[in-house]
């Protein structure tokens, strides 16, 4: 294959890849093929010395998935990668000689560099770093060159073709994931102005508030957004609430997120002279999304409703029930949790057990064909806006 063709299958499959995060390996192979290296990885980070981290990475040898190296490395050697520093300050799009990012000392005594990436036979690789979106960095790696002549002139010049193209479409691959999960049915319920909505990014950063959250969050009234990060006020609420989310948000490799919920105490407010309590806050949190195709774009990563009990909605479970197809029973629950309940208020209240909650809201979840609470609480509050007969 000459390299023009070589060229123009490998952008073809990289434009394929940036619409389908499916056919990134076979596009990586293709790659990998024409520039002759035997594996390559892509990984998004942020942040810088004691506060970066790798939000994605996916590790390949000729199309098939080599978690297991991925796991490794960020388990066993990425806090003694001596030449992290370096690769975050690279000029954007400039490959670099693996061995070039090391000092002559640690060519020597770097355990990374002689134990890893030899065993991995990837010490006479390439790196190359883009920017990517909101200050993180966008690094593809490929490994040594196959058949033993080092990296040869026209295969070099094939890969810095491939760069642009190569960045490009990591982009539109995280710009779509960033779509997809804001899509109709978050962004409906950020329009709702009878329950708080906060939006999360996988940092625990808040991307996006509807009125109620916005207007608790200005007052400090039980939770404020702090440098763009949501906390409680109260710092014994906080570190509840910092644990939920951080069960919530993603973790590359560690257990799958789940959600939870929590109350958080509210200031005492002045009232006729006098201060007086207030009921706290309930939080519900929910994770959102894939993390394993988002290419490590900033998107939706968890969903916080907040309640508040001086605004709780009321819905109503008949109207619920004739419009979903519900039974009475699963239309109460259904009507309970979009008004912010937890699973024990809703046991409390209706006098039900709190498993046979859980069991009627799975029963909810597969009749509407959603994933969770995240899915149907929207549908629910959206009946509500409908004109009654």
């Amino acid at each position: 294959m000459s390299p023009s063709d070589a060229f123009e299958r490998c952008l073809a499959a990289l434009y394929e890849a940036a619409l389908d995060d499916t056919r990134w390996p076979a596009a990586a192979a293709l790659i990998e093929e024409a520039v002759g290296t035997g594996g390559s990885a892509l990984s998004v980070g942020e942040g810088f010395d004691g506060d970066a981290r790798i939000t994605f990475s996916r590790y390949l040898e000729r199309g098939q998935s080599r978690e297991d190296l991925a796991r490794e490395y960020a388990s066993v050697y990425h806090l003694h990668d001596e030449a992290l520093p370096r690769l975050r300050l690279l000029p954007h799009g400039q490959p670099v000689h693996v061995p070039d990012l090391y000092t002559e000392n640690e060519l020597k005594t770097s355990l990374v560099y002689n134990e890893a990436f030899r065993r991995w036979r990837s010490h006479e690789g390439l790196y190359v770093r883009f920017d990517g979106p909101d200050g993180s960095r966008i690094v593809w790696t490929v490994a040594n060159p196959v058949g033993g002549d080092g990296w040869q002139t026209a295969r070099l010049r094939l890969f810095d073709r491939l760069l642009p193209h190569v960045h490009r479409s990591v982009l539109i691959r995280q710009a779509l994931a960033a779509a997809d999960a804001l899509g109709s049915g978050l962004t409906g319920l950020l329009d709702n102005d009878r329950i708080g909505v906060v939006q999360l990014d996988r940092g625990g950063r808040v991307l996006a508030a509807n009125g109620p959250a916005l207007e608790i969050l200005r007052r400090g009234d039980g939770l404020t957004d702090r440098d763009g990060a949501l906390r409680a006020a109260a710092p014994r609420d906080d570190g509840r609430l910092q644990a939920l989310l951080g069960r919530a948000l993603p973790d590359l490799w560690g257990a799958a997120p789940e959600g939870g919920s929590m109350t958080v105490e509210r200031p005492l407010r002045q009232a006729q002279g006098r201060l007086s309590g207030r009921p706290p806050l309930s939080l519900h949190v929910s994770p959102v999304g894939d993390a394993e195709s988002d290419f490590g774009g900033r998107r939706v990563a968890a969903l916080v409703l907040v309640v508040d009990p001086a605004r709780r909605p009321r819905i109503d479970p008949v109207r619920v029930a004739a419009s979903l197809g519900l039974t009475r029973s699963e239309a109460r629950a259904a009507a309970l949790l979009a008004e912010g309940r937890s699973v024990l208020e809703i046991a409390d209240m209706t006098g039900w057990q709190a498993g046979y909650v859980r069991r009627l809201l799975k029963r909810i979840y597969r009749k509407q064909g959603v994933s969770g609470q995240v899915s149907l609480v929207p549908r629910v509050l959206a009946l509500e806006a409908l004109p009654r007969d």
